[in-house]
């Protein structure tokens, strides 16, 4: 069976549990904080992420980014019904997008975010699958594609 991301973005939204909503809360909070660090006082730390291929601005790479981390961040909590879903869905797809930077701090021995040595950056690492883990709980998207 063949899963379109027009079949994903029509996925039915689970009722979900106060433990679900309390940390589909704290994780856009979260969005929210990290989103506005990239905008202002860790600016510099999250450039030593954007990895090398990118072909814009390093600098102009956090600023989008942290846009879009608001954004998401704000639709994560304000979010309802099949909203909800495609959120998580979204989130998890962006956690995704971003983790050749938690790659290339790793690769490049950078440190950022007090992540000073090879086995914190390593840590790290293992962390952006529990984030995707979350946003895709925490909004049901995780019972929708099951019952997908």
């Amino acid at each position: 069976m063949e899963t379109t991301l027009r079949s994903l973005a029509q996925l039915p939204a689970p009722k979900t549990t106060p433990l679900q909503d309390v940390a589909r809360c704290l994780l856009g909070s979260f969005m929210v904080t990290a989103g506005t660090g990239h905008l202002t006082f860790v600016r510099q730390d999250f450039q030593a992420q954007v990895p090398d291929f990118v072909p814009l601005d390093k600098d102009t790479v956090v600023l989008l980014s942290g846009v879009v981390e608001i954004g998401l961040g704000l639709a994560l909590i304000f979010s309802k019904g099949p909203s909800r879903v495609r959120m998580g869905l979204g989130l998890a797809a962006f956690y995704a997008a971003v983790f050749p930077g938690n790659i290339h701090q790793y690769t490049h021995h950078l440190s950022a975010f007090g992540l000073d040595t090879d086995g914190k950056r390593l840590g790290r690492l293992f962390m952006q699958p529990v984030l995707m883990g979350v946003a895709l709980w925490a909004t049901g998207a995780l019972q929708a594609l099951r019952k997908k």
